[in-house]
C-alpha cells in the first residue's frame, strides 16, 4: 500500500456512545458499538430545519436503542421524518424498523438492498446459510469450520430483528433536499447490492458508508446466488468514482475516523487488492482451494465469524484473477474447485 500522500484526520477526539459530535455545519457523528473485532460503527446525524435525518441506525441490540434514546433526547423538539440507509448489512440497517416506528419516519434505501436484506434475513435461494456452506465446502472449507458457521444460525436475523417491509426509492445520481442542501446518491458496487453513499458539494463532506474506509479494506465477498461473479472488480470501479471528488473533501466513513485525502487512500485500496491479487497468483503455481489460501490472505488466527468473510473475499479475489484470464479453475473430480496459474 502506498503512504506517498499521508491521510488527514482533522477529528481526533472520538464521540462516546449516546453522543454526538458536531463535523461539519448541521452535521454529527454518532459511535456505536459492535459485539466482534470491528468494535464500533459511525452513524450521522443531519440537521434538517426543525428535523433531523439520520444516516444509518446501528446493529440490533437493545443497548444501541438506549444510546439512540440519548441521542433525541439531546435533541428535544427534533422530529425525524425519513432515515436515510447507505446498505443493508446489520450494523447499519439493524434498528432501522424499530428507529422507523419510533419516530414515524420513512426509510430511504437503494432497492438492491431493500430486497438483497430481504433475501438475508427470510433465507431466499441462493442467500441462506445452507446455500454459503455448500458454496464454502465447494472451495474447500473443512467441516468443522463448516459446522461452528452452521452452529450461528441465521446470524443477521440477529443484527437485524426487524426487516421493514416498504422504503422510499435511491437511485444512483437522486439528489436529496437537507436543510437547504443537495445530498447526492453515489451507488456503489461489491461490498453490497447497491451501496449508496452521499455528497454534499455546498458542504464538501461525504458519507462514503463502507465504500470508502481509512484504515482497513472494505469486505468484498462473492454470494452463493451468483458464484461466478467479479464483486472485486466492481469494487475497483466503484472507488474510481470517488476520484473525481474533491481531494479536501471531508470523508466521514462507517468505521474509523473522518478524513481528508480521497485520492491517496484510493490508490491505497488499488495497490492493496493489486498485492493481494500477486500473492495469489504466486501461491497458484499448483492447484490451491480458496481454504488452502485463507493463510496466504490472513496469516492471523480467524474466529468463525471472521473465517466467512475472509471465505467470501477469498473468493472474491480468485474470481477476480479467473475474469481477468490470469487464473483457471481446476476441477480434480472430488467435488472442490481449485486454482492454478494460466500461464
Amino acid at each position: 500500500m502506498t503512504n506517498q500522500h499521508p491521510l488527514d484526520y482533522p477529528f481526533p477526539e472520538l464521540p462516546p456512545a449516546g453522543e454526538s459530535l458536531a463535523v461539519a455545519d448541521g452535521v454529527h457523528w454518532l459511535r456505536m458499538p459492535l459485539p466482534f473485532a470491528l468494535d464500533h460503527i459511525n452513524l450521522w446525524l443531519l440537521e434538517d430545519g426543525t428535523k433531523l435525518v439520520p444516516v444509518d441506525t446501528g446493529i440490533g441490540q437493545e443497548q444501541i436503542k438506549t444510546y439512540w434514546e440519548s441521542v433525541l433526547a439531546a435533541h428535544d423538539g427534533r422530529t425525524i421524518e425519513r432515515i436515510l440507509i447507505t446498505h443493508c448489512h446489520p450494523d447499519h440497517l439493524g434498528l432501522a424498523t424499530w428507529l422507523s416506528a419510533r419516530c414515524g419516519a420513512d426509510l430511504w434505501m437503494t432497492q438492491g438492498e431493500f430486497l438483497g436484506g430481504q433475501a438475508i434475513w427470510h433465507q431466499l435461494a441462493g442467500h441462506g446459510i445452507s446455500d454459503m456452506l455448500a458454496q464454502f465446502r465447494r472451495h474447500g472449507l473443512d467441516e468443522p469450520r463448516c459446522e461452528a458457521l452452521a452452529s450461528r444460525g441465521n446470524a443477521y436475523r440477529k443484527g437485524v430483528p426487524e426487516m421493514p417491509e416498504r422504503y422510499h426509492r435511491l437511485v444512483d445520481g437522486d439528489e436529496i433536499r437537507i436543510n437547504g442542501r443537495n445530498w447526492r446518491v453515489m451507488v456503489g458496487l461489491g461490498h453490497s447490492p447497491e451501496h449508496a453513499s452521499f455528497y454534499c458539494e455546498a458542504l464538501g463532506v461525504l458519507i462514503s458508508g463502507d465504500m470508502l474506509l481509512p484504515r482497513i479494506s472494505t469486505n468484498v465477498s462473492v454470494y452463493a446466488a451468483a458464484p461466478d461473479d467479479d464483486p472485486l472488480g466492481r469494487f475497483l470501479d466503484s472507488l474510481q468514482c470517488n476520484k473525481v471528488l474533491p481531494d479536501d473533501t471531508l470523508v466521514l466513513p462507517s468505521h474509523g475516523k473522518p478524513f481528508r485525502g480521497i485520492a491517496a487512500r484510493v490508490a491505497q485500496l488499488v495497490d492493496h487488492h493489486a498485492a493481494r491479487c500477486q500473492e495469489l497468483l504466486d501461491a497458484c503455481v499448483e492447484p490451491r482451494s480458496a481454504n488452502e489460501l485463507l493463510t496466504t490472505l490472513f496469516p492471523r488466527a480467524l474466529d468463525t465469524h471472521q473465517v466467512m468473510f475472509a471465505m467470501g473475499e477469498a473468493i472474491a479475489h480468485l474470481n477476480h484473477l479467473v475474469h481477468k484470464g490470469s487464473l483457471r479453475e481446476i476441477d480434480d473430480g472430488d467435488g472442490r474447485v481449485r486454482y492454478l496459474t494460466s500461464a
